[in-house]
């Protein structure tokens, strides 16, 4: 068993084929087509998810007095 998976190196085709035959293995022929369109629904939520927890970690701006500071009443 080649030692760069279990000292975290980066796996080499040959790690990356014996971890798509077990997946085979496992879930069969008929049901990857599935595992593989809720793996992408998953991964588009997980980055909506980190977008918006990105923008509300912004901290707010400030406002510009000229443009964004609302008009006074006139008592009239």
């Amino acid at each position: 068993m080649p030692l760069g998976i279990l000292f975290g190196g980066t796996p080499g085709p040959f790690e990356i084929l014996l971890v798509l035959f077990i997946i085979l293995l496992l879930f069969g022929a008929k049901k990857l087509p599935d595992l593989s369109r809720a793996l992408g629904k998953s991964l588009s939520e997980f980055k909506k998810g980190r977008e918006e927890g990105l923008k509300s970690a912004e901290p707010p701006k400030a406002l510009d007095p000229e443009k964004d500071e609302a008009p006074e009443k006139s008592d009239s």
